[in-house]
């Protein structure tokens, strides 16, 4: 079985080149060892020192040079617009405030659909539209970053 021996960041290497590609969503794409199996039936062996997220379009470069493209498959996600950069921050501070991952999507902020979410940020002003897109949350302080070389 080919092994991972680093992480290409989405958009630093040709996806053209890709020779498979494995679709995760966010929750699945927070790894430290996994076998992955990609659509055209690659098994790849992921295997690092410590849990890293794995993000849209990155790439898994093997241990023979091959890459294997990371897709983020689309979930349930709510949108949330504000009219100012102020409330938009204040936005973000409450959904801070109450541990929820957000991804930071142009001035848009996108979170798992939740009612209760929902309705706050309504409640704040926000506009809120559902999507269905891959969902890349920014990591924490308490997640690993990557885009290294993790050895091997």
């Amino acid at each position: 079985m080919r092994r991972v021996v680093e992480i290409r960041c989405a958009g630093e290497w040709d996806a053209v080149a890709a020779i498979d590609r494995v679709v995760l969503d966010s929750a699945d794409r927070h790894r430290r060892r996994v076998v992955l199996t990609g659509e055209r039936g690659n098994t790849v062996l992921i295997d690092l020192p410590q849990p890293t997220m794995l993000k849209d379009g990155d790439g898994l470069v093997l241990d023979d040079g091959a890459i294997v493209q990371v897709v983020g498959q689309p979930e349930p996600l709510l949108e949330l617009g504000m009219t100012t950069p102020l409330a938009l921050v204040r936005l973000a501070w409450h959904l801070g405030n109450r541990h929820t991952d957000v991804q930071i999507s142009g001035d848009r902020l996108r979170i798992r659909r939740d009612h209760v979410l929902e309705d706050m940020a309504s409640g704040l002003g926000a506009t809120v539209t559902p999507v269905e897109a891959p969902f890349d949350p920014e990591a924490g302080s308490h997640h690993d970053h990557h885009g290294h070389d993790h050895g091997g």
